[in-house]
C-alpha cells in the first residue's frame, strides 16, 4: 500500500456569527495516498471549498486534525506559544483580544480584504501575547506581536528559516519609534500592496509616536504613480532629475484627499538614479522593496545604491527585502520569466537586505507557500504596526 500524503481525521469547522454556530463540515474522514486523485462533489453550500481551504490551512479547523505526510504543519508550534501565554486555544486569544476592544480580523481585513483566515488568526496569537505581557508602548507590542506571527510559521520552510514572523515584528517596531523618521516602501506601482501597507501604517502609526512617521511610495513610472495617488488618495509628487548635476526638483505636489491618506507621499521615478535622489530627499532611513520583475529593473538597485551612498555618509538606513523564495509565473509582469525573475530577486534581495522576508510582496497565496501564512507582506507591515498601536492602547 503506498503512503498516505493527506490523513483527515475527524475534521469539523464551525462559524460563529452573534447568536449561534453554523457548521461547515462535521465528521469527516479522509486518506488520500500518494498517486490517488480525487474529486469533491455537492451541492451549493455542501462544504466543499471549505474542506479544501481546512486541507491547505487557509482555514483552521475547530475540530480534528489535518495531517500532510504524517505531520500537523503548523499546531505544534501554535499550541506550544498559546500554553506559554496561558492561552487554552486561539479562540480563547480571540476572546481576550475583543474583551479589550481589540477586532483582530476587521484590523487585518481592512488592511487587505483578499487576506487569508490564517492571517487574521496569526494576528490573533500575536495581539494576545502582546496583551499577556502586558506592554506599555507600541513598539514593544509590534515585537510581541512577532511572536505570534513565527508561531504560524511551518517548520523547515522559507518563512520559519528566515525567521520571518519575528522580523515582520521587528520591523514593526522600528516603524513605531520616533528615532525612524521616514519609511519607504520602494513599490511596484502596478501593484496595489504597498497601498495597502501604507494606508495601515498611516491610520494608526502617528498615535503612538511623538513625531509623525513620514511614509512615502517610491516606484518606477510617474504616470503609475499619479494613478496610485488618485486611487487611494495619496500626495502625487512630480519630480525632475537632471541627470547631468545630479539634482532633483520637485515640480508639483498634489494632494488627492485630505487627513491620514494625504499625509503619504507618492513618487514615481523615471529611472535607478531618480529613485535614489528621491530616498536622499526624503531621508528615508527604512525601506521595503517588493518581488516581481519591477524590483529587478529597479527597487532592489535603488536599495542597494542608496545603501552604498548612506553607509559612505554615515546615513542610518535599513534595508528590508520583501521575498522571493520561488518562481511564480502567472505574475501579469514576467508571465514566461517567473521563474527566472523570482530567483534574481531572491539573490539581489540578500545583496542589500540588512532582513529578507519570503514570498510576495502583495499576493496572499504566495506568501502561504512559502510557509508563512496568507497575507501579502506589504499589508502585513500595515496590520503590524495597527495591531500593536491596539494593544498597546489596551494596556495603557
Amino acid at each position: 500500500m503506498t503512503e498516505a500524503i493527506i490523513q483527515i481525521q475527524n475534521l469539523e469547522k464551525r462559524f460563529r456569527s452573534k447568536n449561534t454556530e453554523v457548521y461547515a463540515l462535521q465528521g469527516i474522514n479522509l486518506t488520500i495516498r500518494k498517486g490517488d486523485i480525487f474529486g469533491i462533489i455537492g451541492k451549493s453550500g455542501a462544504g466543499k471549498s471549505t474542506l479544501v481551504r481546512c486541507i491547505n490551512m487557509l482555514e483552521r479547523p475547530t475540530g480534528g486534525s489535518v495531517m500532510f505526510e504524517g505531520k500537523e504543519r503548523r499546531m505544534a508550534k501554535i499550541e506550544k506559544c498559546l500554553a506559554e501565554y496561558g492561552l487554552a486555544s486561539l479562540e480563547d486569544a480571540r476572546d481576550l483580544c475583543l474583551s479589550k476592544g481589540i477586532d483582530v480580523d476587521k484590523i487585518v481585513k481592512g488592511v487587505q480584504p483578499i487576506a487569508f483566515e490564517n492571517a487574521s488568526w496569526a494576528y490573533t496569537l500575536g495581539s494576545a501575547v502582546a496583551l499577556k505581557k502586558g506592554v506599555s508602548s507600541a513598539a514593544e507590542a509590534a515585537e510581541a506581536i512577532g511572536i505570534g506571527l513565527q508561531a504560524f510559521c511551518i517548520p523547515g520552510s522559507v518563512a520559519e528559516n528566515r525567521k520571518v514572523g519575528l522580523g515582520h515584528g521587528n520591523l514593526g517596531a522600528m516603524l513605531l519609534r520616533d528615532e525612524t523618521k521616514c519609511f519607504a516602501f520602494l513599490a511596484g506601482h502596478e501593484s496595489f500592496a504597498a497601498a495597502e501597507g501604507a494606508i495601515g501604517i498611516a491610520r494608526t502609526a502617528n498615535k503612538a509616536r511623538k513625531t509623525p512617521l513620514r511614509v512615502i511610495l517610491n516606484g518606477l513610472g510617474k504616470d503609475a504613480a499619479y494613478i496610485i495617488s488618485r486611487i487611494n488618495g495619496f500626495t502625487y509628487v512630480k519630480t525632475d532629475f537632471d541627470f547631468k548635476t545630479g539634482e532633483l526638483k520637485v515640480v508639483e505636489e498634489r494632494a488627492f484627499s485630505e487627513g491620514e491618506r494625504a499625509a503619504v507621499k507618492c513618487y514615481g521615478a523615471n529611472d535607478v538614479l531618480e529613485g535614489v535622489a528621491i530616498m536622499k530627499h526624503e531621508g528615508v532611513e527604512v525601506s521595503i522593496t517588493g518581488n516581481s520583475t519591477n524590483p529587478t529593473r529597479f527597487q532592489h538597485l535603488v536599495a542597494g545604491t542608496y545603501k552604498k551612498w548612506a553607509i559612505e555618509n554615515g546615513k542610518k538606513y535599513f534595508s528590508v527585502a520583501s521575498g522571493g523564495g520561488t518562481g511564480r509565473t502567472l505574475h501579469p509582469d514576467n508571465v514566461a520569466a517567473g521563474p527566472a525573475s523570482y530567483g534574481l530577486t531572491d539573490s539581489l534581495g540578500r545583496v542589500h537586505g540588512d532582513a529578507q522576508f519570503a514570498g510576495s510582496s502583495s499576493v496572499p497565496a504566495h506568501v502561504e507557500m512559502m510557509g508563512l501564512i496568507g497575507m501579502g507582506n506589504n499589508p502585513m507591515v500595515g496590520a503590524t504596526v495597527a495591531c500593536a498601536v491596539a494593544a498597546a492602547q489596551a494596556n495603557a
